[in-house]
């Protein structure tokens, strides 16, 4: 038997890492059912205050979620899960992805990628293979190649 997982990153702003990462990746912010958020208020399990209006739309407050667009709704689909936390990003991550740029011209990346709030680190190599190592908006680390 397989399983699937998602990734869960501890965010201090979830909507908006969840914007920069779906953009950076060609995915999408997972939709909110609109009907189930006000259902649920109705119904007493959550409050107005369990949520915030992000882009003009409700959405619970503690997070957000990507996936690539066709997979959304999908059970077991590629997710990652931006979680909100109360204290800051301290040390490096455990942890990383590696975006694989499809043969994309890794200086162009890395510009676009600075011009939205993205930091370089520094760059890598092993053999003939060479990355960037970056750190997004919050100062996650990632690398692209």
């Amino acid at each position: 038997m397989t399983f699937n997982i998602q990734v869960a990153v501890d965010s201090a702003d979830p909507h908006k890492q969840a914007d920069w990462w779906a953009e950076t990746l060609g995915w999408i912010v997972e939709p909110t059912d609109q009907e189930f958020v006000s259902d649920m208020i109705a119904r007493g399990y959550a409050t107005d205050e369990d949520t915030i209006i992000h882009n003009g739309v409700r959405v619970w407050k503690p997070g957000a979620a990507i996936c690539p667009a066709g997979e959304s709704g999908v059970r077991g689909r590629r997710r990652i899960l931006f979680q909100a936390v109360p204290e800051p990003k301290t040390t490096k991550n455990r942890v990383h992805w590696d975006v694989d740029l499809a043969g994309e011209d890794k200086d162009e990346a890395r510009a676009r990628l600075e011009a939205r709030g993205a930091k370089f680190l520094h760059d890598g190599r092993e053999g003939p293979h060479i990355w960037y190592t970056m750190a997004d908006p919050e100062g996650n680390e990632f690398c692209i190649s």
